[in-house]
């Protein structure tokens, strides 16, 4: 297992941990915009994977972080938990394989910054983590913990993703789910909406984006009845992202939507990740949000200046704001 990083000992005894788990890669993003991968002359090394960008966003926001998975034991895997410890995000939950590699992503941004995606993963490292490799004793010490749908799409990978589940679930662990859809990464579209569905009421929290929500329900994911289909009993919070037009809301006790924020927008990527782990920093410090309307809304709008402010630059952990640049957007206002 790898040591304890920088903040490590921190977050290990902190009563707010967030612990997030899957898969961290290296993003490779076209030094110029607008050309498919093909026409691209160039490319930036970035690191990425939704749940680990989950992490270091909520480090980066003075939350206590950890992360759990496997990576190839070779220079980018080194390198990937090397950038976690520098983040201040507990790394030990990390292992590394000597038989595989890390995965590695090339991702195209279109002109207007959102992107399209090339993986190679066959298997990589993070595929082929076992549930006689998870650190139990690291999710039972968390006060949230906080996966996706990548982890499971094959197995070993997806027996170690129910196992968390489970102990964190006996642990009375609050369970954070944003299914972060990558279509070519699953056999079929019927694949990977049922292997999301799967899981779907095991949350107590759920973050979906509005193509996530047409995806998922095959409907307009404007209309809120194709939106509510998604609400079970149980549920506490679930939140539609909707761009740069802020995000929706619905609890069982109330509803809404917050408008986001305008900005120059260059690259998407992370921006969904910054969203998150703003929230669940706010969660993590107080889950009576849950049931207070007005705390909701006063976390949702940092959590749309947190996403907004993502997108300004490229790459996904590099852009990640801190509290000050939040407030900043926020004080100027839309």
């Amino acid at each position: 297992m790898a040591p304890l990083g920088d903040g490590a000992s921190a977050a290990a005894a902190s009563p707010n941990l967030v612990v997030s788990f899957g898969e961290m890669l290296i993003d490779f993003v076209p030094d110029v915009a607008g050309l498919s991968l093909a026409e691209s002359g160039g490319f930036v090394k970035a690191p990425g994977g939704a749940p680990a960008n989950v992490a270091c966003a909520i480090s980066k926001l003075g939350g206590s972080s950890a992360f759990l998975g496997k990576f190839g034991d070779d220079e980018f895997g080194h390198m990937l938990v090397n950038i976690l410890k520098q983040n201040g995000v507990n790394a030990e939950g990390c292992l590394f394989d000597q038989h595989a590699r890390t995965a590695l992503a090339f991702v195209t941004l279109k002109k207007n910054g959102e992107r399209e995606f090339m993986f190679y993963r066959n298997p990589s490292a993070d595929m082929l983590l076992t549930e006689a490799e998870l650190n139990l004793d690291l999710i039972r010490r968390a006060k949230i913990f906080h996966y996706g749908s990548i982890s499971l799409i094959s197995e070993p990978c997806r027996g170690a993703h129910l196992a968390a589940m489970r102990a964190a679930k006996a642990a009375g662990i609050l369970c954070s789910y944003d299914p972060n859809v990558r279509l070519p990464l699953w056999p079929s579209e019927e694949a990977a909406r049922a292997g999301i569905l799967s899981i779907w009421k095991e949350a107590d929290f759920i973050k979906v984006s509005d193509d996530e929500v047409a995806f998922l329900t095959q409907g307009d994911a404007s209309d809120e009845k194709n939106v509510l289909s998604l609400w079970f009993d149980g549920l506490k919070l679930l939140i539609v992202t909707d761009g740069d037009k802020g995000c929706r809301y619905f609890t069982k006790d109330f509803k809404g939507s917050v408008p986001g924020y305008k900005v120059n927008t260059i690259d998407t990527t992370g921006a969904g990740d910054a969203f998150v782990g703003s929230l669940l920093v706010n969660v993590a410090k107080d889950d009576n949000i849950f049931h207070n309307e007005e705390k909701l809304r006063e976390a949702l709008k940092f959590s749309n200046a947190c996403g907004a402010i993502c997108t300004t630059q490229k790459g996904a952990i590099p852009a990640l704001p801190t509290v000050a640049a939040a407030q900043e957007l926020i004080a100027k206002g839309n």
